[in-house]
């Protein structure tokens, strides 16, 4: 069964205990305003499905996994709080995580910025040789916004996570191995094996283990919505940051969120000067 409703992914239920969600938002996957309303949809029904013990990621695009945002439309950023309170991307986040539902990310191609933070509130992630991931929100002017700040000096330290942020370059899978981003970098071919496998190896046990285990883990791995909430209400704010402006300006001038190549190499185009004030 398919879920049409939502605009940007859809959900394939394998069976009651397992289910599938493949981001599809051509022609590069952008996290937009509308996904970050159908989210917390989505995890409604997963919270909802009693049945349910494992939820696989992935992407319909083996080019892009799940993209940064759609800077072109941050003034469309939706307002509204979610059911625990929090703004949307939070309220997805921390609700994902501290489920009674094994989220896993299956990781072809790009994972940047939201699309990157979005994965990192899974509770694994496993990535074919061919991914790349980023964090390219400083070389714009701006800052990581949905939790990378939080997240990766948790998996990977913090002079790592330093690197990421700051370089805001892009990461092979086997050094984002090697950092901790993801569980295990495989050879493309082995990717779908060592998902499907253990997702429905997981999907048949008990859901109240999986639920503990969860629980207790989170207890010193999970960052709380609170930890979250200033980097989203900065990020929105750096918009209006005259480096940031001009930073954007020329971005989108270049060929930001336009299939091309400046979003294939995006590490690239970002380490490259935009101008003489640069």
């Amino acid at each position: 069964m398919k879920n049409q409703r939502w605009t940007h992914f859809s959900l394939s239920v394998e069976n009651e205990g397992l289910w599938r969600v493949t981001f599809d938002n051509p022609p590069i996957n952008l996290v937009t305003p509308e996904m970050l309303v159908e989210l917390p949809e989505l995890i409604d029904q997963m919270q909802a499905a009693s049945d349910l013990r494992v939820v696989v990621f992935e992407s319909a695009n083996p080019d892009y996994f799940l993209n940064h945002y759609d800077t072109s439309r941050v003034a469309e950023t939706p307002k509204s709080l979610g059911v625990t309170g929090f703004p949307l991307t939070i309220d997805t986040s921390t609700r994902l995580s501290n489920l009674p539902v094994a989220s896993i990310a299956k990781i072809r191609g790009r994972v940047r910025g939201i699309g990157s933070e979005l994965t990192l509130a899974m509770d694994m992630r496993f990535a074919s040789e061919r991914a790349l991931f980023g964090q390219p929100e400083t070389a714009s002017g701006n800052l990581p916004g949905g939790g990378g700040l939080e997240h990766l000096p948790r998996l990977m330290g913090r002079g790592r996570a330093l690197e990421v942020a700051l370089s805001s370059d892009d990461y092979p899978g086997d050094l984002a191995e090697r950092y901790g981003w993801v569980n295990r970098t495989v050879d493309d071919t082995d990717l779908d094996s060592l998902v499907d496998t253990l997702a429905s190896r997981i999907a048949s046990y008990d859901k109240a283990s999986i639920a503990a285990v969860k629980h207790q883990i989170n207890r010193y791995t999970s960052p709380s919505p609170e930890d979250l909430m200033s980097s989203p209400e900065i990020y929105l704010s750096s918009f209006q940051w005259p480096g940031s402006q001009r930073r954007l300006a020329a971005a989108l001038a270049a060929g930001r969120n336009k299939a091309g190549d400046y979003e294939m190499r995006l590490g690239y185009h970002l380490g490259r000067p935009i101008g003489p004030d640069s």
